[in-house]
C-alpha cells in the first residue's frame, strides 16, 4: 500500500516550494519548481494522476504539460489536503483529519467541509496559511473559488489571504489574470471542483467523467494562455477516486461485530474513523474489522496508523481527532452507514483511502 511522501513529495511541499521559486526567504524548494515573478497555482478536485494518464485524448493541453506525479496526505479527501496545501502541513500538524471526525471532547461528528458544527477556525487549525506567510514576504496573494466558499471554515482554516468569487471558468480566468498582472511578485490560487461532482454522481470511468475531464483541460489552456508573462502555471489535485461495485458495499447497520464496543463511526466511505466506546477495546474492535473485512481494507489502530506515518508527525492536540481504529479500503470497495451518512450509498465514485489511484496526484507545470 502507498504512503504519503510528507516532506519529499507531496501536496503539502507544493505551495513551500512555490514561494521559494518566488524568492521568499526560509522557505524549501524541495519539489524543484522554476524560478518566477509569477504562480498560478490550479488545483482540480479529484484529477488523480492515474485518472488523467488513463485520458491523454480528453486532456491534450493538461498531458501536454511537464509532469509527474506527488502524493496527497491521508486520508485522501478534500478537506484534509486542501488543509495541507494551505499550511505546508500534515494532517497530523493541521489537525483535519477527514471529513468527518470526532468533535473534540464530545460525542458527535464534525464535517470539515460544511464546518458542523461551527467551531472556531483559528483555534481547531492554529498554524498560519501560507498565503499569509507570502502576504508578509511581499507577494500579492488571490484566492479563488466558488461565492458558496467564502468565509467558511474551512476557506479560513486552510486558506486565509484575499478571496475572490468566481462561479463559472470565465470568471475564474479573469480573476486569476487580474490577480498576476500586478507589480509585484503574485501567488494565486484556483480551485475547480466540477470533476469531483461528476465523478461522484457518475464514476470516472464515465462518458459524463470524460466530457468534464475535456472540459477541464479546456480551461486551463485558456488559463494558461491569458496569464501573462513570467508567470508558471502548476496544476494538481486533492485526490484521485475509485468506482465502487456495488456488490462490494459493505454497511455498518448491516454488520454487528462492526458495531461491537464502536461509540461513533467517522470519516467516510473509503477511509473510516472508528472511536471505541474505551480506549481499552480499542484492539478488539481493530481485531473485529480486520476479520469481517479481510482483505478489503488495511485496519490500524491509531498507535499503529501513527507509528506507519499515515498522518505524519502528531500533535497531541490532534492524536484524539483520528480513530481510535482507522480503516483504508482497498480495491473497489466501501464501508458504508446508511444511518449516518445516507448520501454516500448513492455515489458511484469514491475517494478516502491509501491506494494509487487516490493518492497519487499531478503536479503539471506550463511556464509562459
Amino acid at each position: 500500500m502507498p504512503l504519503p511522501r510528507y516532506g519529499e513529495d507531496a501536496l503539502a511541499d507544493l505551495l513551500p516550494s512555490v514561494l521559494a521559486a518566488l524568492g521568499v526567504p526560509d522557505e524549501i524548494d524541495v519539489l524543484g519548481l522554476p524560478p518566477a515573478r509569477r504562480y498560478c497555482v490550479l488545483l482540480v478536485d479529484a484529477l488523480g494522476w492515474n485518472l488523467l494518464r488513463a485520458h491523454p485524448a480528453q486532456a491534450p493541453f493538461l498531458t501536454s504539460l511537464t509532469g509527474r506525479s506527488i502524493t496527497a496526505g491521508t486520508p485522501t479527501t478534500t478537506a484534509t489536503s486542501l488543509a495541507s496545501l494551505g499550511t505546508g502541513l500534515p494532517p497530523g500538524k493541521h489537525g483535519i483529519v477527514g471529513y468527518t471526525s470526532r468533535v473534540p471532547g464530545g460525542d458527535g461528528i464534525f464535517n470539515a467541509l460544511k464546518w458542523d458544527p461551527p467551531l472556531d477556525p483559528l483555534t481547531y487549525q492554529p498554524y498560519p496559511s501560507l498565503f499569509d506567510r507570502a502576504a508578509r514576504a511581499g507577494v500579492a496573494t488571490t484566492v479563488i473559488g466558488q461565492s458558496s466558499f467564502r468565509d467558511t471554515g474551512l476557506t479560513r482554516a486552510a486558506m486565509g489571504g484575499p478571496f475572490r468569487s468566481a462561479n463559472t471558468y470565465g470568471q475564474r480566468v479573469a480573476a486569476a489574470v487580474e490577480g498576476s498582472s500586478g507589480a509585484t511578485p503574485s501567488l494565486v490560487y484556483v480551485y475547480d471542483g466540477d470533476l469531483d461532482y461528476t465523478g461522484h454522481q457518475h464514476g470516472w470511468r464515465s462518458a459524463a467523467w470524460r466530457y468534464q475531464l475535456a472540459m477541464v483541460d479546456r480551461f486551463a489552456e485558456q488559463l494558461y494562455d491569458e496569464l501573462p508573462p513570467e508567470t508558471v502555471l502548476v496544476v494538481t489535485a486533492d485526490h484521485g477516486m475509485v468506482d465502487v461495485d456495488p456488490d462490494r458495499r459493505v454497511d455498518v447497520d448491516d454488520v454487528p461485530a462492526l458495531r461491537e464496543g464502536v461509540a461513533l463511526v467517522a470519516g467516510e466511505a473509503r477511509f473510516r474513523h472508528v472511536y471505541t466506546a474505551s480506549s481499552a477495546v480499542a484492539d478488539d474492535v481493530a481485531a473485529a474489522w480486520r476479520s469481517v473485512l479481510g482483505d478489503r481494507a488495511a485496519v490500524l489502530t491509531r498507535a499503529e496508523a501513527v507509528t506507519a506515518g499515515w498522518f505524519g508527525a502528531v500533535e497531541a492536540r490532534v492524536a484524539e481527532r483520528i480513530g481510535d481504529v482507522v480503516a483504508s479500503v482497498h480495491g473497489d470497495c466501501a464501508v458504508e452507514r446508511r444511518s449516518v451518512f445516507p448520501v454516500e450509498t448513492r455515489l458511484r465514485g469514491l475517494h478516502g483511502a491509501l491506494s494509487d489511484d487516490e493518492l497519487m496526484v499531478p503536479l503539471l507545470v506550463g511556464e509562459a
